[in-house]
């Protein structure tokens, strides 16, 4: 399995995260996505997941102007947004939990 095919389920939820730590426009969510290890996602990979959370009502935009060229658009959580972040961050844990209980077992020799 490929990291993309592993990836393609848990974006959604960190760009949540990343939005909810304050307004964000899209270059920038790809550099922060790389600042926390994510090497190969790529602005056509974000922008079509953001123009979908955005008809989902998660996420809103705010148009600002650029000190270089045109302006940005600025995404933010809606409370709809906030509880899908919560949402994944619950399914994200037990998940995370199930996957380390079986890769424990198989370290432990068992």
């Amino acid at each position: 399995m490929s990291n993309t095919q592993m990836l393609k389920g848990i974006l959604d939820g960190c760009l949540l995260a990343i939005i909810n730590e304050g307004e964000v426009y899209g270059y920038e969510l790809a550099e922060k996505l790389e600042t926390y290890g994510f090497q190969q996602t790529s602005e056509g990979t974000i922008y079509p997941l953001l123009i979908r959370m955005q008809k989902e009502e998660l996420v809103t935009t705010t148009l600002k102007k650029s000190t270089a060229g045109p302006g940005r658009k600025y995404y933010s959580l809606t409370s709809k947004g906030e509880e899908e972040l919560q949402a994944f961050i619950e399914r994200w844990n037990q998940l995370s939990r199930s996957v380390d209980q079986i890769l424990q077992k198989r370290g432990s020799g068992k």
